[in-house]
């Protein structure tokens, strides 16, 4: 079982426009609503994939009844925290042609009592679990180092994926591994992260910090890994993409599953970029279809990166 640490839950709508056209009055052709939040995302991507998962997160009086519902038949056990706070909202305005554009609120404070009760029920559940993974951003009122001291505490494998000083603190709390995109890589080492290239130092600097798999995630230009046998670049092209918003959270359960699995850094890197192509060929963010990822994998193109 994996226990998923997913404080900031979230109300997903993806709003559907002919085209976004700011300073104006427009009508929505449709609107759909789900739970969401990274860790919703990474949860039942984990369980799609076959293993049981566990996702601790915060929930609303209004909204306790579907999450549980929801992840349930997805095969996911949700521990629910319940704050009197409304979760926060994130939209996803999707044009015709597909380009999307996401805005995403922070979330309220919960409360300290509430903050106790997340991490009491966390480390609760993750006594059972064979991993953790550690995602999104943390609801305010969080220290940033807090994914770092779990990292630090955790005697299962931990697998972050944070942003701003959440990244800094938990890279130097070595966990098992890590995954920034480009942008954030680069907040993280200081510099521009456009190319392949640029990628594999960052992930060869982060390995040399001790992170056993640094993982950088760049869009369409695929992923960079390494671990202790070197260093991969995997990519997959793909057309008709609908919804590549939750790609990158696909993308990290592939990896946590395959890592777990035994798989080395080429496998799972493939497992991984098929998983966040399949999201983003799919309406539904944050989920795959296995079917899908079946089919793609085959077509992800691995190849190692000499250093």
């Amino acid at each position: 079982m994996i226990t998923v640490a997913g404080f900031n839950s979230a109300v997903d709508r993806l709003v559907d426009l002919d085209a976004l056209r700011p300073g104006t009055v427009q009508r929505a052709r449709d609107v759909v609503a789900r739970p969401g939040g990274k860790g919703v995302h990474v949860a039942q991507t984990i369980a799609a994939l076959g293993v049981p998962c566990t996702l601790v997160g915060l929930c609303d009086t209004a909204n306790a009844h579907w999450f549980e519902e929801w992840l349930a038949v997805r095969g996911v056990r949700f521990r629910g925290v319940h704050t009197t706070t409304p979760l926060r909202q994130c939209l996803a305005l999707r044009e015709a042609d597909g380009r999307t554009t996401e805005i995403l609120e922070s979330g309220v404070d919960p409360g300290e009592d509430v903050r106790l009760v997340l991490d009491q029920s966390l480390r609760h559940w993750l006594a059972e679990a064979m991993a953790l993974v550690c995602t999104g951003s943390l609801p305010p009122g969080f220290c940033t180092d807090y994914y770092a001291t779990l990292a630090r505490d955790a005697v299962v494998p931990c697998f972050v994926d944070a942003s701003g000083a959440a990244l800094h603190a938990a890279a130097a709390a070595q966990p098992f591994l890590l995954k920034p995109n480009a942008q954030e890589a680069g907040e993280l080492v200081g510099r521009v992260i456009d190319h392949v290239e640029d990628a594999a130092a960052v992930v060869a600097d982060l390995g040399e910090r001790g992170v056993r798999h640094p993982v950088v995630t760049l869009g369409g230009q695929g992923a960079v890994g390494a671990d202790a046998n070197g260093v991969w670049h995997a990519r997959l092209d793909v057309e008709g993409v609908r919804n590549a918003v939750g790609s990158g959270d696909c993308f990290l359960a592939g990896m946590v599953v395959a890592l777990l699995r035994g798989e080395g850094m080429d496998e799972a890197l493939r497992l991984a970029v098929a998983c966040g192509a399949a999201n983003a060929l799919g309406d539904e963010t944050g989920y795959i279809r296995m079917d899908t990822v079946r089919e793609l994998l085959p077509r992800v193109r691995l190849h190692r990166i000499d250093r």
